[in-house]
Formats: C-alpha cells, sequence, structure tokens
C-alpha cells in the first residue's frame, strides 16, 4: 500500500473532525438549552452536560494532538504515563472498558507511542459492548544494533466488531484507492512500523482481536 503523505494527512484530518463533532455538538446544543432554560435544577442539569463534554472535547484533542500530530517533538522520548493517561481518559468516557497495563519501559519512542495509541483507540472502537482492553510494550535491546520495541493490544469482550479493512490497513494490503479516514491511524501505524524495518500482525476472532507491531531502532 502506497498514499502520499498529503492524502494521509487530509483522511487523518477527516477523521479527527469526524470523532471530534459528538462532542463539539453537545456543547453546542447545551448551551442553546441554557439560554431557554428557566428553571434552576434544569439549569444545573444544562451546566453538567457541558461540563461532560467539554471534557470530552478536551479527552479527545489531546489523544489526537499526540496520536496524529507532532505533540512532544520528533524523535524524542515520551514518558509511556502520558500514552497511559490519554487512553484512560478515552476509556473512562466509555465507561464499558476496563484497561490493563504491562509496561516493561519508562518512556518510548515517538513512533512507538503513536503507534500503541491507535492500536488502542482501534481496540476500543472494536469493544462495541464493552470488555478489557490489555495493553503491553516492551524494548528489547539488540546489542549494538540498538533496541526492538515490541507493542501488544488485545481487545476482548462479548463481541468483537472488527472491520477486516482495518487488518488489510494496518498489515499494509489495503489498495491506496480504498484508504478512508476510518483506516487512515491504521494506515498511519504500518507506516510508522515499515519505516523502522517492522510490522504489524492482527488476529481476530469473534470475542478477541490482538495487534502487535515491531519497532526496531538503530
Amino acid at each position: 500500500m502506497t498514499v502520499s503523505p498529503v492524502d494521509l494527512a487530509s483522511l487523518l484530518c477527516s477523521r479527527l473532525c469526524h470523532d471530534m463533532l459528538s462532542p463539539v455538538g453537545a456543547l453546542s446544543n447545551g448551551l442553546e438549552l441554557l439560554a431557554e432554560e428557566k428553571d434552576p435544577e434544569m439549569r444545573q442539569r444544562c451546566f453538567e452536560l457541558l461540563e461532560q463534554s467539554a471534557k470530552a472535547s478536551a479527552d479527545k484533542l489531546k489523544f489526537f494532538r499526540l496520536a496524529f500530530g507532532a505533540a512532544g517533538g520528533f524523535g524524542e522520548q515520551i514518558p509511556v504515563n502520558e500514552a497511559r493517561a490519554l487512553i484512560d481518559a478515552l476509556a473512562g468516557s466509555n465507561g464499558r472498558v476496563s484497561v490493563n497495563w504491562m509496561f516493561g519501559v519508562d518512556a518510548l519512542a515517538k513512533p512507538a507511542v503513536k503507534t500503541l495509541l491507535n492500536l488502542a483507540l482501534i481496540g476500543l472502537e472494536a469493544l462495541v459492548r464493552g470488555g478489557t482492553l490489555d495493553i503491553g510494550a516492551e524494548v528489547r535491546a539488540n546489542g549494538d544494533l540498538g533496541g526492538t520495541t515490541e507493542i501488544v493490544v488485545r481487545a476482548a469482550g462479548q463481541r468483537v466488531a472488527f472491520d477486516p479493512t482495518i487488518a488489510q490497513a494496518l498489515e499494509g494490503t489495503l489498495p491506496a484507492g480504498e484508504l478512508s479516514s476510518r483506516t487512515a491511524p491504521a494506515a498511519m501505524v504500518h507506516q510508522l512500523a515499515a519505516s523502522a524495518g517492522g510490522g504489524v500482525q492482527v488476529h481476530v476472532t469473534a470475542e478477541s482481536l490482538v495487534m502487535g507491531a515491531v519497532l526496531p531502532s538503530a
């Protein structure tokens, strides 16, 4: 799969706008209700809804800033706790997904963090009826050759809804002409892994989705 950087960036922007539409729209609707509502209890309820929508908007913007954007600079090490906080915030807004963490390091290179965030996002979206999301990462030393970052994300629940085109995008087999805003994050993960000389593997059943990424580093 070969896609131009401009096309990929455009699709990622479309994906970001799509995901932000709901919480921002809720803010707009809440303000309209607040302007018309006179009952003190209902006004308090409006304020609570506005607060929830504002938090959801901020959480998503922080997540996408690092998952899609240039937050943290290029080529820098990023604390894994920063990625953990972003994913926990998204999972918390879901309310039906519990997240388990297994980190063997305190920090990861930015490409690895972006890979981890996007795989976690794919896993969260697959758990349409809730479940558990297990996330692990470690760096294996390769002597003078540097190290290899290994990332595993496992989503498990009563039902896993996973679009096969996302698997194709992760593994680099999706035709460029079929790329969409839905599969663009997976395509970015593939490019990140491929540029490091690594790759991504996917295994899915009716009740679980396992995604693994290997990113060698010099």
